[in-house]
């Protein structure tokens, strides 16, 4: 028994020299436009290397940058990462793209790659505010702390102040070549594709996964475009406006909760709604509900609702307002801004332009019903404009009046009017007899 035990483990040895366990590699890109839409993917990556156990990770890096927050949501990402990862720079790592690949393990470059140029700027290329500089020193200085690189030449990518011997002066930003980057203890080591920095780091025989960028993930970055996210608003807001203003559960509310639902859900995928912004929007929903169906006249409630509503959607526009860049504050105060004028345009142009629709045609009965069948209904009260009376029930907007001591069907302009209030009759179209208070 003992000697079948020493054959089986001999056997074990053997067995695994000969045919050793091969190792997985994932790899991801990081190219283009940084943007918010990226993090979920670079997370995903990790993830799935976490999930089978992979050597490592390489990013092929190839951006000019973007968004601050997205660049520190992915720098996260990899600096929690249980599996050792490289960032491979073909061609060039500059501005957030610095800060990512400084987030590796190992840096590895192409011959003529560039790496740095990390000053925050707004999208016309100025400089945003000291704020948000500091903020981004320390989370470069922080990083190269981390993966044990020089910290100074990190923060002169952001400051040019700093100063390093033999480098630059005082008045340029620091930007690497490859070469340079090795020079300084930057980047490890200058190759010039993927199979040799396999084999740099000792996985020739590795099995590649290169993972793409899937459907779920391109959706989320569509829906974070500024332009869609602003019509997605619109359409939040149109749609409440009509589903109020009308009878019943439609379209106009479906359309609205879907639209609801894709704004929210995006952003807390990208961390940029929190629970807590949703809740807000919510409870402002509530709130000018109550006051247009519940509570007479407009008062408190009502404008509460619609702050809380417009709150509610610009904290869904933006990450965590302390750390927030210029130009992203900016660019969500103008989304919500050129949301509500669309809204508006909108809303009156259905308004101006639906009753008259072939649609709407087929929705209400137009034509007349003979007389002689016995349901005929009186159509024409043009007698009534300029009638005075009183409201016998409240308006809420609509309700019953009383002129010439005779029943109506009636309804405001939108305002609440209280039972018993005298009002005028402004306007009659169809059946539809509108009247306005009288102030005494």
């Amino acid at each position: 028994m003992k000697h079948f035990k020493l054959l089986f483990l001999f056997s074990l040895i053997l067995f695994s020299t000969i045919f050793p366990k091969q190792n997985n590699v994932y790899i991801g890109k990081v190219e283009g436009e940084i943007d918010l839409g990226l993090a979920p993917y670079v997370k995903r990556i990790i993830s799935e290397a976490e999930k089978n156990n992979a050597s490592i990770i390489i990013f092929k890096i190839n951006t000019f940058g973007g968004r601050v927050d997205a660049a520190t949501q992915i720098k996260d990402a990899i600096l929690n990462s249980k599996i050792e990862t490289v960032a491979f720079i073909d061609k060039r790592a500059i501005s957030a793209g610095s800060l990512i690949a400084l987030s590796c393990n190992k840096i590895v470059m192409v011959p003529g790659a560039s790496i740095g140029a990390t000053t925050v700027v707004d999208q016309t290329g100025k400089k945003q505010s000291e704020k948000v500089q500091s903020f981004m020193r320390s989370e470069m200085r922080a990083t190269a702390e981390r993966t044990g690189r020089r910290t100074d030449i990190a923060e002169g990518m952001v400051d040019e102040r700093i100063m390093i011997d033999g480098l630059v002066d005082s008045t340029r930003l620091i930007t690497l070549t490859a070469k340079e980057a090795i020079k300084y203890g930057i980047a490890d080591t200058i190759l010039t594709d993927i199979d040799a920095v396999l084999n740099y780091t000792g996985n020739s025989n590795a099995v590649v996964t290169e993972l793409d960028i899937n459907y779920g993930e391109k959706f989320v970055r569509f829906i974070n475009n500024p332009i869609i996210t602003s019509i997605l608003m619109m359409i939040i807001m149109v749609g409440m406006f009509m589903e109020i203003k009308t009878p019943g559960w439609g379209v106009a509310g479906t359309a609205s909760l879907i639209a609801l639902a894709l704004f929210f859900g995006s952003g807390y995928i990208l961390e940029l709604a929190s629970i807590m912004d949703i809740i807000i929007f919510i409870i402002g929903v509530v709130f000018l509900i109550l006051e247009i169906f519940v509570i007479p006249g407009f008062g408190i409630f009502g404008i509460l609702g619609i702050v809380l509503i417009i709150t509610g959607l610009f904290m869904g526009l933006i990450p965590d307002i302390s750390l927030v860049e210029t130009d992203a504050l900016s660019t969500a105060v103008m989304q919500l801004a050129g949301s509500f004028v669309l809204s508006a345009v909108v809303v009156y142009f259905l308004a101006k332009t639906l009753p008259k629709t072939t649609m709407w045609n087929k929705l209400i009965l137009n034509k007349g019903i003979n007389t002689a069948s016995g349901y005929a209904a009186k159509k024409e009260f043009k007698h009534l404009i300029g009638a005075n009376g009183f409201a016998l029930t409240d308006l809420r907007p609509s309700g019953t009046a009383i002129f010439n001591e005779k029943r109506y069907d009636v309804v405001s302009q939108g305002e609440y009017i209280e039972k018993g209030c005298k009002v005028e009759v402004i306007k009659v179209d169809g059946l539809k007899i509108v009247v306005k208070i009288i102030d005494e």
